[in-house]
């Protein structure tokens, strides 16, 4: 999509030779801007993927011991009373079983990892945003 530039004004020839370069350079400038919007949109549902897995993982072993906690309350109806409505009896306190306590561990730690890679991508950014804020500054 190359214009002629060839044309019987010289300033017109150079003006429209310059705009043509223009052109190239804001788009190789469109790619790469590009290629980064990706780059941070694919790092950012990595980790937005990796919070919410974690998420379910904590949710679903946390809601299995919930569950058997609330089983161990029992409701009783008094049955001379009736006005009274039902008293809970509280049973034994459970301890949590070795499975969950090593569950609870492992998603600990899944979720202290991926906050540290959540960080390490965070400051990364904000890095490059300050060097991309650097050089516009420069070139002005």
């Amino acid at each position: 999509m190359y214009m002629n530039l060839e044309t019987d004004n010289p300033e017109k020839g150079q003006l429209l030779q310059r705009s043509a370069q223009h052109r190239e350079l804001l788009e190789e400038e469109m790619k790469t801007i590009t290629e980064k919007s990706e780059k941070v949109i694919t790092n950012a549902l990595i980790i937005g993927s990796a919070l919410a897995l974690t998420y379910f993982l904590v949710t679903s072993l946390s809601g299995t011991a919930n569950r058997s906690k609330s089983k161990s309350k029992k409701i009783k109806l008094v049955a001379s009373n009736e006005d009274a409505g039902p008293v809970e009896e509280a049973g034994p306190p459970e301890e949590p079983g070795i499975v969950s306590q090593i569950g609870t561990v492992l998603v600990a730690q899944a979720t202290g990892f991926l906050l540290s890679i959540a960080r390490e991508k965070l400051v990364e950014f904000l890095q490059s945003q300050a060097v991309k804020k650097d050089n516009t500054h420069e070139r002005s």
